[in-house]
This record gives C-alpha cells, structure tokens and sequence, in this order.
C-alpha cells in the first residue's frame, strides 16, 4: 500500500490518541498489573496496516513518561509494534486481539520481571506475564472486540482509513 497524506495524518492522529489516553490513564497503564485502555486500538491494523506506525508511535511517546523503566520504553514499545504487525496478517476478525495480548504478555512481562525481580526471573515472569495477560485480556475484551465490531460494519473502516475504497480493496483481498 502506498503512503499517502491521509494515512500520514490518520498515522499522526492515532499516535496523539494512544499517547493522550495511556498518560490520562497512568495511574493504571504502567507497571505490573496494568490495564493499558489505549491497547484496544491495537485491533486498528487489521483493517490498516499502516496503521502500526502511528500505534507504535504513540507507544513510544506514553513511554517515554513510564514510572517503572527506561526499558519500558524499548521493551512495551517494541511489544505495541510486534502485536499491530502480527493482527494486521490475522486472517479471522475475532482473533485479532490476540497477538497484542501475546506480545505484551511475554515481552511486557519478561521485562517486568527484570526490573522487579532480578533474583527470580521465572518466577517473575510467571507472575507479571499472567498480570500483563490478565489486564490485556480485560481491555481487548471491554473495548478492543467492540471496537473491532463497529469497524466490521458495513463500509466504516473502509471510510474513515480509506475514502471510498472497500477495505477488500485497501487490502488488496477479499471482502471482509
């Protein structure tokens, strides 16, 4: 797919968007048990797949204000751009959220785990990888799926990502 402006703008004004909601939610975005609201945009790509910059962006930015690492900003941003890049190739709708989920499970938890238990890393990572899981699975489920939903409709997400185009168009496949 080429770049065009509106991607560009819609790429800008989603980083803004993840940026503004997970620094407005901080009390409950960051550290172990979080639950990172702005993730439910991650379903976003499936319909656009350039749409992962400007997640991955906005990730990035919320990061840079983490209270529990500077990792957190390599780490959790990385995590954000794998899961978008992963369902942006899902195949069946109701399955996109699960490579975010995956992604921050392991990678989020793997590094909370470094930082809050140096001297037990399994056992770390066992306990803040299920907590990550947990608070990922609460998001997708209360706000991705029915973002994902109202998307699916009829001609939406091939509007607002697209103009006029169908979203089989945009994506170069099948009618979804």
């Amino acid at each position: 797919m080429k770049t065009n402006t509106r991607m560009i703008a819609l790429n800008g004004v989603l980083a803004a968007l993840y940026a503004a909601v997970t620094l407005a939610t901080a009390s409950f975005a960051y550290g172990p048990i979080q639950f990172r609201v702005a993730d439910a945009l991650c379903v976003l790509p499936f319909f656009a797949p350039s749409t992962s910059i400007g997640l991955f962006l906005g990730c990035l930015a919320a990061n840079l204000f983490s209270p529990v690492s500077a990792l957190d900003i390599v780490i959790g941003s990385a995590a954000t751009l794998a899961g978008c890049l992963a369902a942006a190739r899902v195949k069946h709708k109701w399955l996109v959220p699960l490579p975010t989920i995956l992604a921050n499970t392991i990678m989020v938890g793997a590094m909370l785990a470094c930082v809050y238990t140096p001297d037990a890393l399994v056992e770390g990572f066992l306990t803040m990888g299920a907590q990550v899981a947990i608070g990922e699975v609460a998001v997708m489920a209360a706000l991705g799926l029915p973002l994902l939903a109202i998307l699916s409709k009829p001609g939406v997400s091939a509007k607002l990502f697209y103009g006029n185009r169908t979203t089989a168009q945009a994506r170069g496949g099948p009618e979804l």
